[in-house]
């Protein structure tokens, strides 16, 4: 998917929400589509992050973008229901969402993993996802073709010593995406998991401290899957868990 080619116009028109679009994959993510038409709302838990990607869009020519703080640590359903209602009420529809944003935890032994610890990964990698699809799937629904984008990772697929929590959350990430795209199955809303590899970011940098952060691939590098899976051009795909760097699937890649 590194080759493909989105058109300029590719997002034109259509309403995109981004979690954790503060940095790292989602902030580029954010650019890109604003680059290519997308009205792009920015969510995360950072305000200054999220204004600083607010005026990077602007001044790249993109749509005017919306800004939703939001800790998912602990939001809870009425902050979605309310925040979808806040969608509906400024765009009238959604047309596309990214689930970006992640929680690492601590990478130890499995009888290591503290309770609270597992809590918070599970919080915000899978429970704010469940509850953020469920407020918004009616919003999706009525604006189809819309598209939803999980972000996964190789340790999601098969399971790898000492990631505990984190894994096992990509996994559940993998199995909502399947059901969720069976049952949509003869809807517009189409439903995939992105594992974006090794790229240079931050959950990067500390999953992996002693790596040269110089020999990975930029957010920028691996934004063809990130366009493709929101566009037209997907129309027919659903179901799939896609890797944004098919050439360097390893077995220490993990996100």
């Amino acid at each position: 998917m590194l080759d493909y080619h989105a058109s300029p116009e590719l997002l034109a028109g259509k309403v995109i929400l981004v979690t954790g679009a503060g940095d790292g994959i989602g902030r580029q993510a954010a650019l890109s589509y604003g680059a290519h038409g997308a009205t792009v709302i920015l969510l995360g838990k950072t305000v200054k992050k999220l204004e600083a990607v607010y005026d990077e869009l602007l001044a790249q020519g993109s749509p005017e973008p919306a800004i939703i703080p939001l800790d998912l640590q602990g939001a809870t359903r009425q902050h979605y229901l309310d925040m979808a209602e806040t969608i509906r009420q400024q765009f009238g529809r959604l047309d596309g969402v990214l689930f970006n944003a992640g929680q690492l935890g601590v990478l130890g032994p499995f009888e290591m993993i503290g309770e609270d610890e597992w809590d918070k990964v599970m919080q915000v990698n899978m429970k704010s996802q469940f509850l953020m699809t469920q407020a918004l799937l009616p919003l999706l629904k009525a604006s189809a073709p819309a598209s939803i984008a999980y972000t996964s990772s190789s340790v999601g697929r098969r399971g790898r010593a000492y990631w505990g929590s984190y894994a096992i959350s990509k996994f559940a990430t993998e199995g909502m995406m399947q059901v969720l795209a069976d049952e949509l199955e003869n809807t517009r809303v189409r439903v995939n998991c992105i594992n974006p590899g090794a790229t240079r970011t931050g959950m990067r940098a500390r999953a992996y401290p002693g790596e040269d952060p110089a020999s990975l691939r930029t957010p920028l590098d691996i934004m063809p899957l990130y366009l493709y899976l929101m566009g037209d051009d997907s129309l027919t795909v659903t179901g799939q868990s896609l890797d944004a760097q098919p050439d360097r699937i390893r077995p220490q890649a993990g996100q």
